[in-house]
């Protein structure tokens, strides 16, 4: 059908479906729905480090007209207006021109594993056969041996980008040379991170890529049945995924006979309960299985024992997607991306205090300071920077001094960071970093599964010491405990999860210790976050006796009279900063 305008609709999921209801339905309405085509590109597009800040945005072609910040509302009024009688919104316009495509990365960005995300339709397998799809599949089936797919693999020097790091060409031959009449591929979708949505937005804006690479991965390790799990917080992933291992059946591209061959292979979806520990490969594997997930004792390792007691091969999403890739542009292709030992690209959430928060897709070695500034724009509000969070909540954090480190698995590990699955988390000078510390262990410690000691009761004290500190109850001797303890618990640790669980602290403490000090000696918070530590003052030559303070306080700290200077009780407030946020002439201060 010949379309006469296309309109693409980007944003975050649920925000950009409620506004292509509203526009598709106000269309029918006028009678236009057979003219006007409109398209919504599931997820943030490419171009996707801006579109976050941004909201939902929408573009209409060919005038290529770009608007942003839509509401069912006005994507309601784009169609009477622009589509119907031809004359543009412009109070809803981002630029009426942009000087790039909607889809265009910024220029330091290179897409590998987000190339289709945002530019196909997610939920048709054509579209995703249109750019390639599944001739990698196609090529390992027909024209390879399971061996050179290996040694493709081992060329391009792809490696696990779940965190760990291990190659991926390497995992996958210890699964192949076990030997077993049954053998499991799994996909680990869990991604439990704050701030992250790397694996999820590959979910949703390109499954089939995933999909790809797990049966060239079944292919090679030898496996006929695989797993995605993923957990159930990520309804949008989930259902795309399901329509798209239905559409690959119905296509021939999963089941029995796959290409004409003898390799047969199919997938089921499993959900998570959103346990955080299940991202750990052996509580994964339990909790497929139906059992509690918690993580068991290595070896033996799931390339020998793993779904079942069967040889196993776990990859994280971002890991499979790179593989038809590779396999399409050569191991060469990958390698001459990234640094010696760190090849290709890695997705970043970048989030935090910077000003254009989302999803990007960058080369490793990469510096911090060119994501930072080239890619994220410089820190919100053009304050100073402070320090960087990679790694999620097990990771650890870069102070400004190493802004031109470059963004890969050695670099990171030297200065106690970690790559992990792709948490970027910008803190400015506002940032307390022992309340940062403290918010980072408080999530490790909840999530802490419970089976071994270390992990269960020393989270525990190394929180209560990190509370009592922000709470200006920290006594001497509390750095060192906290040292002591990250040590202990790091070395004792069953998994991964207790195992990074220090690392926070111990590298705000490395890199912050003065804060930490200032903290426990002065009992000072010097940015001023943890209320403990701070106290609000009225200035009386500025206040003008407006009221305003004394009548939106919740605890009648403050007094004083109509037209005269307020004050407030230090022994009553409560330290909520309302008497802050209602003043017209900013005369309260925190000190």
């Amino acid at each position: 059908m010949a379309y006469r305008a296309h309109v693409i609709i980007s944003g975050t999921p649920e925000q950009a479906q409620e506004v292509k209801a509203a526009l598709m339905g106000k269309l029918d309405t006028l009678g236009l729905n057979e003219e006007i085509e409109v398209r919504e590109a599931t997820g943030l597009t490419p171009r996707s480090v801006t579109m976050a800040s941004r909201g939902v945005e929408a573009v209409v072609y060919p005038e290529v007209v770009h608007y942003a910040g839509l509401t069912p509302a006005a994507a309601e009024l784009i169609a009477e207006e622009h589509l119907l009688k031809g004359r543009p919104v412009q109070d809803l316009f981002f630029e009426e021109h942009p000087a790039e495509p909607l889809d265009a990365p910024s220029a330091k960005e290179v897409r590998v594993v987000l190339r289709n995300v945002g530019t196909i339709n997610p939920e048709s397998i054509d579209d995703y056969i249109a750019e390639d799809g599944y001739a990698a599949l196609g090529k390992a089936l027909t024209e390879m041996t399971p061996a050179e797919v290996l040694e493709v693999l081992k060329t391009s020097g792809l490696r696990g980008r779940g965190g760990a790091g291990f190659p991926t060409w390497l995992k996958w031959s210890f699964a192949r040379a076990a030997v077993s009449d049954e053998k499991y591929v799994v996909c680990n979708g869990d991604e439990g991170d704050p701030g992250a949505f790397m694996n999820r937005r590959v979910l949703e804006g390109d499954p089939h890529a995933v999909i790809e690479g797990m049966a060239i991965a079944a292919y090679v390790v030898g496996a006929q049945e695989g797993y995605f799990y993923v957990r159930a917080e990520y309804p949008i992933a989930i259902r795309t995924l399901r329509l798209a291992i239905e559409q690959a059946r119905d296509y021939g591209l999963l089941g029995k006979n796959i290409f004409g061959t003898d390799f047969s292979f199919d997938l089921e979806v499993r959900m998570g309960a959103g346990a955080f520990v299940c991202g750990e490969e052996t509580a994964l594997m339990q909790s497929i299985e139906g059992k509690r997930g918690q993580p068991r004792t290595r070896p033996p390792f799931p390339a020998t024992s793993g779904l079942w007691g069967k040889p196993t091969n776990i990859n994280n999403v971002e890991t499979y997607a790179n593989v038809p890739q590779i396999l399409l542009q050569g191991g060469e292709w990958f390698a001459s991306m990234g640094t010696e030992k760190s090849k290709g690209t890695k997705t970043f959430a970048i989030a935090g205090k910077v000003k254009r928060t989302g999803l990007i897709e960058v080369p490793l070695g990469i510096t911090v300071r060119e994501i930072v500034y080239d890619v994220g724009g410089g820190v919100l509000d053009s304050r100073p920077f402070k320090a960087v969070q990679t790694g999620g909540p097990l990771g650890g954090c870069i102070p400004e001094k190493h802004l031109d480190l470059p963004v890969d698995y050695e670099s990171l590990a030297s200065v106690g960071s970690a790559m992990g699955s792709g948490g970027f988390i910008v803190m400015d000078d506002l940032t307390c970093m022992v309340d940062m510390a403290r918010f980072f262990m408080e999530f490790a410690q909840e999530e802490s599964c419970g089976k071994c000691v270390p992990c269960r009761v020393g989270t525990r004290q190394m929180l209560e010491i990190l509370e009592s500190i922000c709470a200006g109850t920290g006594k001497p001797g509390d750095i060192e405990a906290l040292e002591k303890l990250g040590a202990s618990v790091t070395q004792g640790s069953l998994c991964g999860l207790g195992q990074g669980a220090p690392n926070p602290v111990l590298s705000m403490i490395l890199n912050f210790r003065n804060e930490y000090e200032r903290h426990i000696y002065d009992h000072k918070c010097d940015a001023k976050v943890c209320r403990a530590l701070i106290e609000f003052t009225i200035d009386p030559p500025t206040c003008i006796g407006c009221t305003r303070c004394a009548r939106n306080c919740p605890v009648d700290a403050i007094a004083g009279k109509a037209r005269e200077a307020h004050v407030i009780d230090p022994e009553i407030c409560i330290r909520c900063g309302i008497c802050a946020e209602v003043c017209p002439v900013d005369a309260v201060f925190v000190e």
